[in-house]
């Protein structure tokens, strides 16, 4: 059997497939797996990391603030289409699943024309365009959010599955991470990140809590920045702030043994996109969220909420967002083991613990 997965642009449409993936191989060991990606993404770097060979072809968003550029989008999906055309072609797989971003539009469509079965998995509860537009091609379109049904045309279509977590961050286990990781049993640990890509308000968030927290006995801090504010957030703590960072504190740009940071932590403070708040609940840990302003239909604040609204999580929104009241908020859970672990609880009984089997169960999967 062989199988293309294709989606990409940031890790919240590259892990699902990966877990997808994964659990594709764990049920017929001799499949092949082509993933479809493109050269500006960071499925150029995940995907052969875990393991799996990809291809790459030409795809552009359209630009809505200036149309004119849209010409040039208009030939890079051209060409997206033909390239998608000869992979087909040569590879000849047996079905193709989507999992989001501009990518998928060319290769599902180009499936589909060659007879190919196609599926789309949606992640957010307010859907991206490119699975909207898609919709009509696929088998089945799989939803990580029931509420996403409703901005989709064909109903019988859908298939609510939850998000694909991958098989790591359910076998995480939190002692065995700490000792692999270095650090003590006994410490409070911080995991911040802001999504595969980071966030900038965050980053500048945590100075403030770094001061604060810098060299503090009994707490470790573990910052993912992104590439693009590594280099300015040293330079901020280090020659602006003077601060001598110490032995507690691990700014890093980004973060690829995730299931074993997140099952270290005590605490995260995160973005809430779609497969963040699904890998923050598989492992339990309560999280302070801080949503995306700049989303589509604000689908990261309502990700939040489902976790809040069951007692796994906090919401500090950007326009309220204090650096005084997120370091109150970190030590309070520091100080209340008992708030740590009934977040916990509130946190773990949101977690999509099937998704990957709900949606290898509505697949033609032959061997």
């Amino acid at each position: 059997m062989k199988v293309i997965m294709t989606g990409g642009g940031t890790g919240g449409h590259i892990y699902p497939a990966i877990a997808i993936a994964d659990k594709i191989k764990e049920r017929y060991p001799e499949s092949q797996i082509l993933f479809v990606g493109t050269k500006h993404g960071l499925e150029k770097k995940i995907v052969p990391e875990n393991g799996y060979p990809i291809e790459f072809v030409t795809v552009a968003g359209f630009n809505r603030k200036n149309p004119l550029k849209n010409i040039e989008v208009m030939k890079k999906l051209r060409e997206g289409s033909k390239q998608a055309k000869r992979l087909m072609k040569a590879f000849r797989p047996d079905l193709v699943i989507g999992t989001g971003g501009y990518v998928c539009g060319p290769v599902v469509r180009a499936a589909h024309k060659a007879g190919i079965k196609t599926y789309t998995h949606e992640q957010n509860a307010f859907p991206g365009m490119t699975n909207k537009l898609l919709e009509k091609y696929v088998e089945k379109v799989f939803l990580g959010f029931e509420e996403a049904q409703k901005y989709f045309k064909h109903r019988e279509k859908h298939v609510v599955t939850g998000n694909p977590v991958r098989k790591a961050f359910f076998e995480a286990d939190k002692k065995k991470s700490r000792e692999k990781l270095g650090f003590s049993q006994k410490d409070f640990i911080l995991l911040v990140f802001g999504g595969s890509q980071g966030a900038g308000r965050i980053n500048k968030a945590m100075l403030r809590v770094i001061e604060a927290l810098n060299g503090m006995p009994g707490v470790q801090v573990c910052m993912a920045t992104g590439s693009r504010y590594y280099d300015a957030i040293l330079h901020t703590l280090q020659d602006e702030k003077k601060l001598e960072l110490s032995e507690n504190i691990h700014i890093m740009e980004y973060i690829s043994n995730m299931d074993e940071y997140l099952s270290a932590a005590d605490l995260v403070i995160s973005r809430s996109g779609a497969l963040t708040v699904a890998e923050v609940t598989v492992c339990g840990k309560p999280a302070i969220f801080i949503p995306s302003p700049i989303v589509t239909g604000n689908h990261q604040y309502y990700n939040a909420k489902a976790v809040a609204d069951r007692g796994g999580a906090i919401i500090m929104e950007e326009k309220e967002l204090d650096d005084e009241k997120l370091i109150a908020q970190i030590l309070k859970f520091k100080n209340d083991p008992e708030l740590t672990e009934k977040m916990s609880a509130g946190s773990r009984a949101c977690a999509p613990l099937d998704a990957v089997e709900i949606i290898c169960n509505n697949l033609e999967l032959k061997q």
